[in-house]
């Protein structure tokens, strides 16, 4: 099948990869969109992987207020160059994330910052609630585990799912943006702040 200007546009545009990736992906797919975008979510996985151990202390500070000052987010993204920080693909991922912390409100980076009490708490609770569910000792551990996995799911903001789009999660739009940058993207930190947070505690 003929790959022309117009497909490789068209996946440029959802997938913000370079021109000679998206011909080869398009290629390897026999021009069918879907295909293609998988193969380069995939080849993003890949570059991720690579480029992992590369310095990234350029970047930026996106800050992002919501429903006219109710919630306040900001977050630190790093990259290598201040070229990738300055470009548009940055900045969007930037953004898009200080949306994702506002609407989603989770707690940490990865799962690897969860606290060991938090995690055994959490498997407490999910451990009472199967027996309470008169659920058999045997498969207690299971529930426990997939429950645990849901806890993490929800409070790590790598675990989440993106807000525009349910099928990918906040990890895998970080290595989209890492092969489209072509260099090490690192979510470093964030905050998020919602008005009267706390005081009737």
């Amino acid at each position: 099948m003929e790959i022309t200007t117009e497909m490789i546009k068209e996946l440029r545009a959802a997938t913000n990869a370079g021109i000679l990736d998206c011909r080869k992906a398009l290629t390897e797919a026999d021009g069918d969109f879907k295909k293609a975008v998988d193969y380069l979510r995939e080849k993003g996985v890949a570059t991720a992987a690579k480029r992992a151990d590369r310095q990234a202390s350029n970047g930026t500070v996106e800050l992002y207020s919501h429903g006219s000052g109710r919630v306040g987010v900001m977050v630190e993204v790093n990259c290598e160059t201040d070229f990738v920080a300055r470009s548009e693909a940055f900045r969007q991922f930037a953004h898009e994330l200080a949306l994702q912390i506002a609407a989603s409100a989770p707690k940490y980076v990865t799962d690897t910052e969860i606290p060991e009490a938090e995690l055994q708490h959490e498997a407490e609770i999910a451990k009472n609630r199967a027996i309470e569910e008169g659920k058999p000792e045997a498969v207690a551990g299971k529930i426990v585990e997939g429950r645990l996995n849901k806890f993490k799911d929800e409070v790590c903001l790598l675990r989440q799912a993106y807000i525009r789009d349910e099928t990918l999660t906040i990890e895998k739009l970080l290595h989209s943006t890492i092969a489209s940058t072509g260099e090490n993207v690192v979510i470093r930190r964030f905050q998020r702040w919602e008005l009267g947070e706390g005081l009737g505690e």
